[in-house]
């Protein structure tokens, strides 16, 4: 497997462990890499989840994960970048999400595959390979 940045809502199922093929591929993957990579946006995004259901045990089981794992920071470089691949999807009439962009800045700023389920918002971006670890073929 290819060193990889987890988007939200692969994380999202990692964390709930409830699809097979996720877990067999996280699985793969950490015993290959030893922790997982995602951007701190992506922690932002479950932690809010979390807490805005008031998931205290699963908060707590995210941060144990979150010690465990890389999480990116935004930086100067991703943000330029980022707002180069904005205004290229804006061109093209194919916007994504900010956070999207950000989390794709990031995975190219690092040389990152990226694991989604999104697969067709991510596509969207020339330069950046896009794994689905939901799909038995991409195991």
């Amino acid at each position: 497997m290819l060193p990889s940045l987890l988007d939200t809502d692969i994380l999202s199922e990692v964390l709930k462990q409830r699809d097979n093929n996720v877990l067999q591929a996280s699985r793969a993957y950490l015993s290959e890499w030893r922790w997982l990579t995602f951007s701190v946006l992506t922690r932002y995004e479950i932690l809010r989840g979390l807490r805005a259901k008031g998931a205290v045990r699963q908060e707590l089981a995210f941060d144990a994960l979150c010690q465990l794992s890389q999480v990116l920071p935004l930086t100067e470089p991703i943000a330029v970048r980022a707002a180069a691949i904005y205004a290229d999807l804006q061109r093209r009439g194919e916007l994504i999400s900010d956070a999207d962009i950000l989390i794709t800045a990031t995975a190219l700023e690092h040389g990152l595959v990226i694991v989604t389920g999104n697969v067709a918002h991510f596509s969207r971006i020339p330069g950046l390979q896009v794994v689905n670890w939901r799909e038995s073929s991409q195991l």
